[in-house]
């Protein structure tokens, strides 16, 4: 991938999509003039996959093309020029839980804010969905702590809820409830949360 951005394509503010041209409303954030974050379609999964590629095995699960496609609805990408600069999901896991999954960012781009503005598009979708609290699963602690994240142990749900989301055949909520047989997938890995 031989991506170059300016100088200036630095993710400064976020405008409400509110603002956005009349017929972009609908899932459209522009950041500056050239680079905007916006909901993943079908056609960006493909590039989208490139881009988690190169972090998976490592800090990412790794995540098969076919999955992709069936949590696309989950997904927000930032693009400028037509060029995928990274990608980040949002997984409802009970009604005032998620998750944020996923973020990546070519690594062209790391460093220009990019991550900050994807997971702050989806802190606003977690908001205007009624969540209270999001969870991640992550070894960028910092990152997720400049976004309000603090550090926790255990579980954040009844064990009443737990029994419930623990019938998802969903390898993250596995990861989420710390189950046993994917403990080598979160090795080192530390527990967020975020009280909306």
């Amino acid at each position: 991938m031989s991506l170059r951005l300016p100088p200036e394509a630095n993710f400064t503010r976020l405008i409400s999509c509110r603002d956005a041209p009349e017929s972009d409303r609908l899932g459209y954030v522009a950041v500056n003039d050239r680079i905007v974050v916006r909901r993943a379609r079908t056609g960006d999964v493909r590039r989208m996959k490139a881009i988690v590629d190169q972090y998976a095995g490592k800090v990412l699960l790794t995540k098969q093309l076919v999955t992709l496609y069936e949590d696309v609805q989950e997904f927000w990408v930032a693009e400028a020029g037509g060029e995928l600069l990274g990608c980040g999901a949002l997984h409802v896991l009970w009604e005032d839980l998620a998750e944020i999954r996923t973020i990546a960012v070519v690594p062209q781009a790391i460093g220009r804010g990019i991550g900050h503005a994807i997971v702050s598009q989806l802190v606003t979708v977690a908001k205007e969905l009624g969540l209270a609290r999001i969870f991640v699963l992550t070894f960028e602690t910092d990152f997720f702590a400049r976004h309000g994240f603090v550090e926790i142990d255990g579980t954040p749900v009844s064990p009443e809820v737990y029994d419930e989301i623990r019938r998802s055949a969903d390898e993250g909520v596995a990861e989420f409830l710390d189950l046993s047989y994917v403990k080598p997938n979160t090795l080192g890995n530390t527990r967020m949360l975020l009280n909306l």
